[in-house]
């Protein structure tokens, strides 16, 4: 099985990073290969451009893309498995939680676009058009759309467009250019995707399982403790775990009374808290750890 992966650029390091933790450890390779073996021996890595990514998944390039999910719908659409397998879109199996963004409609800074409506009749430049008129039609909007390769910013003010399309994270480079932005166009971030056809191939759902327990472990740590058997129930009660507490009894401490050990998966932003909680209904030998994976 091939995984198309960011071969450069901001989604590229993420990407291996989330590979290692899964499982997948990537071979050393030299710059510019475009394979690379994992540590499963049916498992190989694919390195192309992101853009490229969803074309290599839907022409049997590859069986499983990483991209975002803009990538993907600017190359041809992508749906659930049920949809997909009608119209042979990809299938969007998994948000990987990085690569943040959004494609916005903006215009120049009191300038005569201000709504969408305002567009009728004008142009909009962006790098991408399908995309882009994909959102006109959703909105009932008519205006022509230019396909630009950069510097979409400078458009609306050398007078090739109207207003623009285009990817933002935090706005300030929208701010810089004085552009305004008027309408949120797409939320996007990196997907795992596949062909309809291998979704239920069972070496995709162990690489789904192994991105999943990844995912879930963010965020989250161990905890694991002693505490006295008769004030199990009170430690209970502080813990906010996933699901309950595993509890298993241990010798009884110097003086003879009963002891348990208590593990349990929390919150990360709740530790601080929690460890204070347990320390005054008598758990003590509170240990704290980070959780690679988590397969819920």
């Amino acid at each position: 099985m091939r995984i198309a992966v960011p071969n450069k650029g901001r989604l590229h390091d993420p990407t291996l990073s989330l590979l290692e933790r899964a499982g997948l450890h990537v071979e050393e390779t030299a710059d510019r290969q475009l394979y690379a073996d994992t540590v499963d021996p049916d498992v190989t890595v694919l390195f192309a451009r992101a853009a490229d990514i969803p074309e290599y998944v839907r022409d049997g390039a590859a069986d499983l893309g990483i991209t975002g999910l803009d990538q993907a719908s600017e190359s041809g659409g992508v749906a659930d498995a049920a949809s997909a397998a009608a119209d042979g879109d990809l299938v969007d199996l998994l948000d990987l939680g990085y690569g943040s963004c959004k494609l916005v409609l903006a215009a120049p800074e009191d300038g005569e676009v201000a709504t969408v409506a305002d567009l009728a009749g004008g142009t909009v430049a962006t790098e991408f058009p399908n995309v882009t008129r994909d959102y006109l039609d959703r909105v009932g909007v008519d205006a022509d759309v230019v396909t630009v390769t950069g510097a979409t910013e400078l458009t609306p003010h050398v007078d090739m467009a109207d207003a623009i399309v285009d990817i933002t994270s935090t706005g300030t480079t929208l701010k810089v250019n004085r552009l305004a932005m008027i309408d949120d166009v797409l939320a996007s971030s990196v997907r795992l995707f596949a062909r309809p056809d291998v979704v239920d191939d069972a070496k995709v759902e162990q690489v789904l399982t192994a991105f999943e327990s990844v995912l879930a472990a963010d965020g989250r740590r161990y905890l694991m403790m002693n505490a006295p058997t008769e004030r199990l129930d009170e430690v209970k009660d502080v813990i906010p775990g996933l699901g309950g507490p595993t509890v298993m009894n241990v010798e009884a401490d110097e003086d003879g009374n009963g002891m348990v050990a208590v593990h349990a998966v929390v919150e990360e932003r709740d530790v601080f808290a929690t460890i204070s909680e347990l320390k005054a209904v008598g758990a003590s030998g509170i240990l704290v750890t980070e959780i690679e994976r988590l397969v819920e």
